[in-house]
């Protein structure tokens, strides 16, 4: 079964290259004028019909067999999902439609005078597989703009939470109000015809986009600051915009964190806490507000969102015990201390990924040119250096490489974003694109509702029991 599901994953890296008929349906060159919409309109009927090839093909094939550790053991590695946008090596970590991370560093659009892509265009490429030009970026950063304001309402409900009250909490529940206006909501209500579920579906995906940094702002300004809101820049790109709400506009290295940060957490793959809530409720036809304030509802858990803020409080804890400047050895020693206590080194291992996730590689670079000498960062580097023989030598971790969570706290408190709670809705923010390109796509290829077969244990046994 590996090899099998490996070459999958191979073939996968860059699905519409291998489709045979990609030059047709997901081509690398598009007409400069054309929106992002009116290019999705374009892919769709090719995309049905390649997916009708391969059910037809390939539909009654198996895919592997499932173990009954695997039902037990939180369903990994179990092949169950349909998630065109990113897909997770574990080796190489996760390509975005078919391109790695450096890849997309280098080819997506970048804001004028800017070195890291922008998420508008990472955007552009999950839903279509293609390189946005400039003018389609600068496009689409105006459309968000301009719906970006949010419901008079909204606001009320955001301003009348307490600061007690979980950020995570403040944003799900703003997010499911945007229901509200939801022009899928409306068109369901109304009678549209299956096929074109998709047209109202990319209007919510787009409104919603578009106003979580309204939202977000809101909330980091009424539990951190003063209340008091800037206006959205029509002529500003997102992470700009998103920044200038926080009050770190003008730290244009700030600006350009977000641009990286957004694109790196915006998806990966389908399995995941939030990626999987927002596709399965999704399935339900419930529109993408709804859908996606479950996504975030469950990016709330400690097991999947909060692990960078357990990154920096475990730092923050060693540099008060060791000092700023410890020795090799001084940190080794935390180290085992840590494990000796029973407890994890947070921020290392990951489920899926056998190396060193490429996300914390992206972040390490950005901290090598823009921080080199911050404290912290160098405590990041000499923790690297050393966990990974730590955690071989004491045998817990079949991954001990860092993910993308040992190092996006130490960034952001670089630059004064020191509000721990926080830093998850940040990650809300980004993971938005990539749950949001995929229910689009599950509504313009018809994806059913989901309901996979569950078992008891008193069932499995009476399986088995039955077969010997």
């Amino acid at each position: 079964m590996a090899a099998s599901l490996r070459s999958i994953v191979q073939a996968s890296r860059s699905p519409f290259a291998r489709a045979g008929i990609a030059s047709a349906r997901f081509s690398s060159t598009v007409p400069k004028q054309s929106t992002l919409k009116d290019r999705l309109a374009e892919l769709i009927p090719a995309e049905i019909e390649h997916v009708k090839q391969i059910r037809a093909q390939h539909g009654k094939k198996s895919f592997g067999p499932v173990l009954v550790d695997q039902l037990y053991g939180g369903m990994r590695g179990l092949p169950a999902l349909i998630w065109d946008g990113s897909v997770l090596d574990a080796e190489e970590g996760i390509r975005f439609r078919g391109k790695s991370i450096p890849e997309c560093q280098e080819l997506l659009p970048k804001a004028p005078g800017g070195s890291e892509p922008l998420p508008e265009g990472l955007f552009w490429l999950l839903v279509t597989g293609e390189i946005p030009t400039q003018e389609q970026v600068t496009g689409l950063s105006r459309d968000w703009a301009a719906r970006a304001a949010i419901p008079e309402f909204v606001e009320e409900i955001l301003d009348r939470c307490p600061p007690t009250l979980h950020p995570m909490s403040q944003f799900s529940l703003a997010v499911t109000a945007l229901n509200h206006d939801s022009a899928f909501a409306k068109a369901y209500q109304d009678g549209i015809s299956k096929k074109d579920y998709w047209g109202p579906t990319f209007e919510d995906a787009m409104d919603l986009i578009a106003k979580l940094p309204n939202i977000a702002g809101r909330i980091y300004r009424n539990v951190f600051g003063d209340g008091k809101l800037p206006a959205i820049d029509l002529h500003k790109d997102y992470s700009h915009n998103l920044a200038t709400l926080f009050g770190f506009g003008e730290n244009e290295a700030f600006v350009e964190l977000l641009r990286l940060y957004i694109t790196i957490h915006s998806d990966h793959e389908g399995g995941n806490v939030s990626a999987h809530t927002g596709k399965l409720v999704g399935s339900a036809l419930s529109d993408p507000f709804l859908a996606f304030g479950a996504s975030l509802n469950g990016l709330a858990g400690p097991l999947h969102g909060l692990a960078n803020q357990e990154v920096l409080v475990w730092l923050r804890k060693m540099q008060e015990k060791i000092g700023e400047n410890a020795s090799d050895v001084a940190v080794k020693e935390y180290v085992w201390s840590t494990l000796k206590g029973g407890q994890v080194v947070p921020g290392y291992g990951h489920a899926v990924l056998r190396k060193t996730d490429p996300r914390y590689v992206a972040q390490r670079e950005f901290a090598l040119k823009h921080l080199p000498h911050d404290p912290l960062f160098r405590l990041v580097g000499q923790v690297y250096n050393i966990v990974p023989n730590i955690l071989l030598e004491a045998g817990k971790a079949k991954n001990p490489w860092p993910n993308v969570d040992a190092h996006s706290g130490v960034l952001l408190t670089h630059y004064g974003l020191t509000q721990m709670q926080f830093y998850t809705v940040l990650f809300g923010v980004s993971r938005a694109f990539g749950v949001a390109a995929q229910l689009i796509w599950d509504r313009a290829l018809g994806a059913p509702l989901e309901r996979p077969k569950s078992y008891s244990s008193a069932a499995i046994e009476k399986i088995f029991r039955d077969h010997e």
